[in-house]
């Protein structure tokens, strides 16, 4: 199975976030700032190497948490 990320809300999140293509881990590549964006809706697409191929997808929803009020 392939994993792939896409970013619904925001658009410009596809530099937050970065997915594992072989076990669909997803990691951040930078900090979260609650100022800037609290929530983050993604998409992970799932992919298999049949033939024909099925996938799937399911949503993500990453809340960021104010910590320092």
């Amino acid at each position: 199975i392939s994993y792939s990320l896409q970013t619904l809300v925001p658009q410009d999140g596809k530099d937050v976030f970065q997915i594992d293509r072989k076990s669909g881990e997803i990691r951040l590549r930078k900090d979260l700032d609650f100022e800037e964006v609290s929530l983050y809706r993604l998409q992970v697409d799932a992919t298999d190497q049949g033939n024909p191929p099925l996938s799937g997808h399911c949503k993500v929803v990453v809340e960021v948490l104010d910590v320092n009020d």
